[in-house]
């Protein structure tokens, strides 16, 4: 998978490949898509979710300059892979997911990696989670229509926002990336089109 799928599409981070190489994509995967844990695509994870494809759980902790100390902030971690490679990958990881079927469910999956370094929370991501802020890195895993004010506050100076941004038509969502100066202004790059299942909690409001 991780040969195939990620260093051959371009992905070279060191710490993004050997978390991906020792992360198992199917404890996250339900048991009915064992045979598919390691296919380079999102899976059904049950309430109208999924799991991210291998490839985009990379790709997002490249882009968002993970490194080992950091504190990561993940909104919408559903059965949460990505919060744990981020983990694996030594950062202190702050993970939300508002859909209780999917918290209960990780919740004692996670607990067996037994990674001293990832909160998983059950609660809405339009909040944050601004007890643990501030935040060097933060990572949606949803499509949303634009980023709430209450999550930019929690980036720290010099911080990353990685998020899939809802296109003006269309089903697909174009990955932005913000950068915080010292000033506290925020600039903005676009990364690629994707398409993510959409967050859902205040933010629809």
């Amino acid at each position: 998978m991780v040969r195939d799928q990620i260093a051959r599409r371009g992905i070279t981070n060191p710490r993004v490949l050997a978390a991906m190489t020792t992360v198992p994509r199917h404890a996250s995967v339900p048991s009915d898509r064992q045979d598919e844990a390691y296919t380079d695509r999102p899976l059904p994870i049950g309430a109208g979710q999924t799991i991210s494809q291998p490839y985009m759980v990379a790709y997002m902790a490249d882009v968002a300059g993970v490194e080992p100390g950091m504190r990561v902030m993940e909104i919408g971690a559903g059965c949460g892979y990505q919060a744990v490679v981020l983990a694996a990958m030594g950062a202190e990881v702050f993970a939300l997911e508002i859909v209780h079927e999917l918290a209960e469910r990780a919740l004692p999956q996670l607990s067996s990696f037994k990674l001293a370094n990832l909160h998983y929370h059950e609660a809405d991501g339009s909040h944050g989670w601004p007890a643990a802020a501030p935040y060097d890195a933060i990572i949606f895993s949803c499509a949303v229509p634009s980023i709430p004010d209450a999550v930019f506050d929690q980036l720290a100076v010099g911080g990353r926002l990685i998020a899939p941004v809802n296109a003006e038509s269309g089903d697909h969502q174009t990955i932005y990336r913000w950068h915080k100066a010292t000033d506290g202004t925020l600039s903005r790059e676009k990364l690629i089109s994707v398409r993510f299942v959409p967050m859902t909690g205040a933010i629809e409001e």
